[in-house]
């Protein structure tokens, strides 16, 4: 794994439910691990793209989709198993299955394989809004089959500063500066950075409009420099206690090469802002450390371009532990996640990301964008899952 330390923050004490224990018994621990897909979308192409990359560590078991003529493209293009049916991928025994579908299908779909008895990896968001999130809860919560696919708090950068936070090299945590990724990724890292679990938030937000280039999309370059609408949302999270974050997003603003990402974490005896952590040395000496990255493949470098650690104060903490498979940063994070998922499901790790840490990353997630679009405070409260 790639850091111990970098483990969703907020997982309760005992978090291995019985159907992991039943899990453990029979749990083999050897081989590839063998997951299968819901749905033939970009995300699952990601997976089987993935899976190909390390056909050590992971093997997709079967995709599923429903229409013959897809299915046998996905055969042809993907080289992997396609199904009409989630009957049909759970006959090739995968050991946990992932629908990556709609919003709206996703509780389906999920609450389909969790009738069946197989633990599952839901996309993100578990269900499309908060009425959506309780009813989920209510039909699969108490099953502890269910996991959700954040991988966001296990990309090379964010872990290695939550390994720091948690460490205490800047004493307590006591906010959070976002703007990098939309919704409940960006909750998920807010939450998992202060150590936040299942407290009451208010949130207030605004957003605003205004023109931006926007020259590359997922869809490639545009040759457009043309300034359009953009969306920015900005918010305020009030966690009490005196934890605070506020939330910067801009549409599109993972691809677009105008508008960066970054982070500032403040605490109680420094702060880190992206990759250099201010701290005291001793009562009149603060002084800076980065963190820095071993990139291979540059310059004369052979061995391949990808990242390797990185360190900080001489000390490595965060590792690549999949090297060779050249994956990205966000690759990495994903592997780390499907691996975790995997050894959860052989009863030989604790819950990667439970379902109840989903619900509430998206609930808070809603909250921003109600806040936004009304111009009023809303504030979270209790829920099913916060017990």
């Amino acid at each position: 794994m790639s850091t111990a330390t970098a483990e969703p923050a907020g997982r309760p004490e005992g978090a291995e439910d019985a159907q992991g224990a039943e899990r453990a018994e029979g749990a083999e621990g050897t081989g590839p691990i063998r997951f299968g897909v819901v749905g033939t979308g970009w995300r699952s192409e990601f997976f089987a793209r993935l899976a190909r990359g390390l056909p050590d560590r992971l093997e997709l078991a079967g995709v599923v989709t429903r229409s013959a003529e897809r299915a046998a493209r996905v055969r042809r293009e993907w080289g992997v198993p396609a199904f009409l049916s989630v009957a049909e991928l759970l006959a090739a025994e995968p050991e946990f299955v992932i629908p990556s579908v709609p919003w709206e299908v996703t509780p389906e779909v999920t609450g389909e394989l969790v009738a069946a008895g197989v633990p599952v990896l839901a996309e993100t968001p578990p269900a499309p809004d908060a009425a959506g999130l309780r009813a989920l809860w209510e039909q699969v919560g108490a099953s502890g089959l269910v996991q959700v696919a954040e991988q966001y708090p296990l990309m090379p950068g964010h872990a290695a500063r939550i390994a720091l936070v948690r460490e205490g090299v800047i004493g307590t945590p006591t906010s959070v500066q976002v703007s990098s990724t939309h919704m409940y990724h960006a909750v998920s890292l807010i939450r998992h950075t202060l150590g936040v679990g299942f407290e009451p938030v208010t949130v207030t937000a605004r957003a605003f409009t205004a023109p931006l280039a926007d020259p590359l999309s997922p869809k490639g370059w545009s040759d457009d420099l043309t300034p359009k609408d953009a969306r920015t949302t900005l918010a305020l999270l009030d966690f009490g206690g005196g934890r605070s974050a506020l939330y910067d997003f801009t549409d599109n603003q993972w691809w677009n090469p105008l508008r960066s990402r970054r982070m500032v974490i403040r605490g109680s005896l420094g702060e880190i802002v992206d990759e250099t952590v201010v701290r005291m040395a001793d009562p009149r000496t603060p002084y800076e450390t980065p963190l820095v990255r071993r990139r291979t493949g540059l310059d004369l470098n052979l061995e391949g371009s990808e990242v390797r650690h990185i360190t900080f104060d001489g000390r490595v903490v965060w590792r690549n532990d999949h090297t060779g498979a050249h994956f990205s940063e966000d690759d990495l994070a994903v592997v780390e996640l499907l691996c975790r998922t995997g050894a959860w499901a052989r009863g030989a790790a604790p819950e990667p990301y439970p379902l109840a840490q989903g619900c509430q990353d998206h609930l808070i997630a809603l909250a921003v964008e109600e806040s936004a679009r009304t111009g009023e405070a809303v504030a979270t409260g209790d829920e099913p899952w916060s017990a």
